[in-house]
């Protein structure tokens, strides 16, 4: 549904871009949930522990930033993936200060048996596109999050 909003030719066509980006981003994610390729975890909780699984250790604000959620979101999720055993927190034996966020064997194990069907359905759902167009979609993705650091 393109925008009605009344504005230049440039405003309606990034509004219009914007809202097609937005919708489609919902819908994947709508199908992830509805597929259940997070199995018992909030997608929050799924992101920390793929984080860790593929980054290794990192501090709680080093998490935030590169899941692009506020700090005291991070706090409530890693609390509760603390909770349930699939992460432990350690204080950084020079810095008091830094507390780095550990991935356990109960939380390698979880995120070993819920990842694989979530990869799953995304190659399914993204088979919508060629290769070529999932290339292009990917580099459109990376220029527009970077924004002007590239321009």
């Amino acid at each position: 549904m393109p925008t009605h909003f009344e504005g230049s030719r440039a405003e309606k066509r990034t509004l219009d871009t914007f809202i097609k980006l937005t919708r489609c981003v919902n819908s994947v994610l709508a199908e992830l949930s509805a597929r259940q390729t997070f199995g018992d975890l909030t997608p929050s909780q799924f992101a920390v522990l793929e984080a860790l699984y593929h980054l290794g250790s990192m501090t709680q604000g080093e998490i935030s930033q590169k899941l692009l959620k506020s700090g005291s979101n991070m706090t409530t999720v890693i609390d509760n993936l603390e909770r349930d055993g699939f992460v432990r927190r350690e204080r950084d034996e020079t810095d008091r200060r830094v507390i780095y966020v550990h991935l356990t064997k109960t939380g390698t194990g979880k995120i070993e048996a819920v990842l694989p069907n979530h990869v799953g359905a995304l190659v399914e759902i993204f088979g919508a596109l060629s290769p070529s167009e999932q290339e292009t979609l990917g580099e459109l993705c990376k220029k527009l999050g970077k924004g002007k650091e590239l321009a």
